[in-house]
């Protein structure tokens, strides 16, 4: 089967969230037809609501520099699927893809002719599949391993981690995960397993006490990322530099901006700390991290920023960023704008069009897109125009130079990033 043949299949599969399949029985049938390859190398796993990406990259980075072969499971991806399991911080092959396909694929094909397994696994989890595959093949040492949606019931909750990780927790997916902190942080914590250390970055008190009392069940020792002080800070527009101090210290450099980022690198470093990374290579690790689609910069003269602000949490920290280094500067902006049916609009909305001189709305290319007609009426902004698609947004935004983010939705941002960055890996 060819690369192109297994996106088709995966693709009629339909989206992951919209088909998210709750339960762990399939894909463990699927896991033991494979030869159950989620049990060879050692794992990290890793929930929470923001910042899993960027933190995943982090800890993936500084294992390879010291001296691992290692596995990064993400999700979802910006451009190119692959870009979901990357080998050393390479995505794997095409033909390593089409071949983790072919073997999921034929596995489940086998269990539904058995009447194992009631229906072919979803997308998320063929892929969480493949992953597994292409990882045991690929003979990596560590693999980092996001969950997708939730942890209890996520299909990567099978793997037996020697560390599991959790980055802040906030309001996303309510309709899947509950309506209230207390019950997203109890889905969370379902990665928490008795004998696995743990790591937390700093939460919200609601969701704290969840984590914390299932700690306490589990008898797990856990390590709290605010036990490493941050000293020294100094940040730019794209990254900061700062000390962690705890019995030891760790100089961190952070390429990646915000001021979020500060504690996705904190959390990192104490997790890698756990395991046992050296300081130099946790150090060098960090500094190295690239995480695409998170205030990216992609052009300059005038600036074109991504960022896949897409829940209330991630518009927060975005307009933060937007105040310290634009509107306080009276430097104006724009806002290119699209959003999914089942996000929390107005919140992120009410968050950033405030802060911006002109809004450009459009519908990504997605069946789950809110039409951005209909987001006129959602936002009295005195300045707000329609763009048909992501491309037309962008034709009219460098219609009047002036610094430009893309946000909303991490499809909006990878469809920007395609046109604008064409050749990225």
């Amino acid at each position: 089967m060819t690369f192109a043949e297994s996106l088709r299949f995966l693709y009629s599969l339909g989206h992951e969230l919209k088909t998210v399949k709750w339960g762990l029985e399939r894909i463990g049938a699927l896991m033991a037809a494979l030869d159950d390859p989620h049990r060879k190398g050692r794992f990290i796993h890793v929930a929470g609501t923001n910042g899993k990406g960027s933190t995943c990259a982090m800890m993936a980075s500084a294992l390879q520099v010291s001296g691992f072969r290692v596995g990064l499971y993400t999700s979802p991806h910006l451009v190119d699927p692959r870009e979901r399991i990357k080998v050393d911080g390479q995505m794997i092959s095409e033909q390593a893809w089409a071949d983790a396909f072919e073997a999921v694929h034929l596995a489940a094909e086998m269990l539904l002719a058995r009447e194992i397994i009631d229906a072919h696994p979803s997308f998320f989890e063929t892929v969480t599949a493949m992953a597994f595959v292409a990882f045991a093949q690929a003979k990596v040492d560590v693999v980092v391993l996001e969950t997708g949606l939730g942890g209890r019931l996520d299909a990567t909750n099978l793997v037996s981690p020697e560390l599991t990780v959790i980055t802040p927790i906030d309001f996303d997916h309510e309709a899947f995960l509950g309506s209230s902190l207390e019950s997203i942080a109890a889905e969370k914590a379902g990665i928490l397993k008795a004998g696995c250390p743990a790591v937390f970055a700093e939460q919200r008190p609601e969701a704290y006490s969840v984590l914390e009392r299932r700690a306490l069940e589990l008898e797990i020792p856990v390590t709290l990322s605010n036990h490493w002080l941050v000293e020294d800070l100094w940040m730019k527009k794209f990254g900061s530099r700062f000390l962690l101090s705890a019995d030891k210290e760790i100089p961190i450099v952070c390429n990646l901006a915000g001021k979020h980022q500060i504690e996705n690198a904190r959390t990192a470093a104490a997790a890698l700390d756990v395991f046992g990374i050296s300081v130099p290579a946790i150090s060098k690790g960090i500094e190295l991290t690239k995480w695409p689609g998170r205030l990216e910069r992609v052009a300059q003269n005038p600036d074109i920023i991504l960022d896949g602000a897409h829940n209330p949490a991630g518009a927060r920290a975005l307009a933060e960023y937007i105040r310290q280094w634009f509107t306080r500067k009276n430097e104006p902006i724009r806002i290119i704008y699209g959003a999914m049916r089942d996000k929390a609009v107005d919140e992120v909305i009410g968050a950033l069009f405030p802060l911006a001189q002109e809004i450009i709305l459009t519908t990504p290319d997605q069946p789950r897109a809110l039409n951005a007609e209909s987001l006129l009426e959602v936002s009295d902004h005195r300045n707000m125009r329609v763009a048909a698609t992501t491309a037309d947004a962008l034709r009219m935004a460098v219609e009047s130079p002036m610094t430009t983010f893309v946000t909303g939705s991490l499809f909006l941002v990878g469809e920007a990033r395609a046109i604008l960055v064409p050749n990225a890996g």
